[in-house]
């Protein structure tokens, strides 16, 4: 079995890939997306996604063999609101990734009911569009410990010699009311920078000490003033191990970055 890379992929606002004029201005993000599937070692069995539109008082694991759709977003056209993405749970992935936080002392609970938000079926509808890939969540956990959510990377990361994609899904910069503003251009782009260098270093103690230390990057908390979009990255770069990564692509929506990065 050929180890599997690990992902941050940032997702974008909203389900735009269902709305004409957003898909062209996500252009680039959509056919990055959609060549993603190519750019691994070989298909993943499975998908273990940790996205930054959910979050928990401890992390939790989604149990369903067929998740629901969650729509949680305002303000989107009517027919938003019904897409539907069929792909399938793993209930034995959900078990097992439970099982490697518990051997690292880390307290993990399941949801029978949780399903998929835009930040997991914006990206893998893009990669896997037949809904035919088996996708598992993995909440943040809402104490928004950075150093926990490596944490929790780590004790994963195992996953990637069993065939599991494991797939961080947030954005690089995250503030609502900074999108479409002209200043926000050099602060996504300032942050971003601090990302790549940190993602790219080759010492992995020493990428994870800056992404621990993200807040004293530039313009931090201007493109975070919540970091529930940056966590996945802690997670998906704590599963990488001493895998180096390197950015995949950036877009540029709403005059802010956006990055996706590739470990391994």
């Amino acid at each position: 079995m050929t180890r599997l890379p690990t992902l941050f992929l940032s997702h974008g606002g909203g389900p735009w890939p269902f709305m004409e004029d957003r898909r062209v201005q996500y252009a680039k993000t959509a056919a990055e997306f959609g060549r993603l599937p190519q750019l691994l070692p070989e298909r993943p069995k499975a998908v273990l996604v940790i996205t930054g539109h959910w979050e928990a008082s401890a992390f939790t694991v989604s149990t369903s063999a067929h998740p629901p759709m969650v729509y949680d977003y305002y303000g989107f056209p009517e027919h938003t609101y019904h897409i539907t993405y069929p792909a399938p749970g793993q209930p034995q992935l959900a078990a097992e990734v439970k099982a490697l936080l518990a051997r690292a002392g880390l307290d993990c609970r399941e949801d029978p009911n949780q399903g998929f938000d835009h930040g997991t079926f914006v990206p893998l509808g893009l990669m896997y569009p037949n809904a035919d890939m088996p996708i598992v969540l993995l909440s943040l956990k809402s104490s928004y410990d950075a150093a926990e959510h490596i944490k929790v990377g780590q004790a994963i990361a195992p996953l990637r010699d069993e065939g599991i994609l494991i797939v961080g899904s947030g954005l690089t910069y995250h503030n609502m009311r900074g999108f479409g503003r002209a200043e926000s251009k050099p602060v996504s782009y300032d942050f971003e920078a601090y990302l790549n260098e940190a993602i790219s270093n080759p010492d992995a103690a020493r990428r994870n000490a800056m992404l621990v230390d993200w807040e004293n990057a530039p313009s931090a908390r201007l493109a975070h003033p919540r970091e529930d979009h940056l966590l996945p990255l802690m997670v998906a770069a704590g599963a990488a191990g001493s895998d180096v990564g390197k950015r995949v692509f950036v877009d540029e929506v709403a005059s802010v970055a956006m990055a996706s990065y590739v470990f391994g």
